[in-house]
């Protein structure tokens, strides 16, 4: 529940949260009040009570788990596929088992173990549909707002050959900056440090003490003998120092 409300306060507004909440509310009484499930034999209040409870707690699992597989926007695999289908079932094994055990207590349903495939069936439908919904919102909020973001001040500063390239990284050499980018490399006088601060705006991070890199620009990322390494799409292997590295594993760069 903590890391659910920390997750609210840094990337969802009060407006989206009250309309999660509103969305859950609901399906909720959609689902009591049609019976659904072969729930229509209960008496409608305690119908409300046992829907509204399971879709709340619903609602706050699968934003917890949507957290994992997708953050500001970006799939942790990049495939839209892969990321819903993982999402759905790590909702729906755990999950299973509270509506479980929310149908025997608050419903009196006599369910035996045994049944549990048959019910997470169920489950995982209706996980796949959230999940479906709760990437698609995050994906578009974050479009909107990448859309609508001023662009990095650091665009400004490529040379004509490289304009309108993607920045993939950044290296110091002596005075100058290597400009590593889609559409070749090139130098230009600057402090890393500088450049750095001009980079916001696209999703990257210093890595070492010489190197900037974008997130989009890594291919492959490998440890070994308690040091990491990135490649970038151009080849070019940047070295993760021991300073930024715990931040890097925490934001699932490594």
């Amino acid at each position: 529940m903590i890391a659910f409300l920390k997750r609210l306060s840094l990337h969802d507004s009060p407006r989206d949260w009250f309309r999660g909440l509103a969305v859950t509310l609901a399906a909720g009484l959609f689902l009591a009040f049609s019976g659904a499930f072969g729930t229509d034999e209960t008496p409608l209040p305690l119908r409300l009570a046992y829907w509204l409870t399971v879709m709340f707690a619903g609602y706050i699992w699968g934003a917890l788990v949507t957290g994992l597989f997708i953050r500001r926007g970006r799939l942790r695999s990049g495939n839209l596929w892969l990321d819903g289908g993982l999402a759905a079932l790590t909702m729906s094994v755990p999950f299973t088992l509270v509506v479980w055990g929310a149908t025997r207590t608050m419903l009196g349903s006599d369910i035996p173990l045994a049944g549990l495939p048959y019910l997470f069936g169920y489950v995982l439908l209706v996980s796949i549909a959230l999940t479906g919904i709760n990437i698609l919102m995050e994906t578009r909020r974050t479009s909107v707002t990448h859309s609508a973001a001023a662009p990095p001040k650091f665009l400004e500063r490529l040379p004509l050959k490289l304009r309108g390239a993607e920045v993939w990284a950044v290296e110091a050499e002596d005075h100058y900056l290597r400009l590593h980018t889609s559409r070749g490399q090139d130098l230009i006088l600057l402090r890393l440090a500088d450049a750095v601060s001009e980079l916001e705006g696209i999703e990257g991070a210093q890595v070492h003490r010489s190197w900037w890199v974008a997130r989009d620009a890594i291919a492959d990322a490998r440890r070994a003998d308690g040091r990491a390494t990135l490649t970038l799409k151009d080849g070019a292997e940047v070295p993760v120092s021991r300073t930024y590295a715990k931040m890097l594993r925490e934001q699932g760069w490594i």
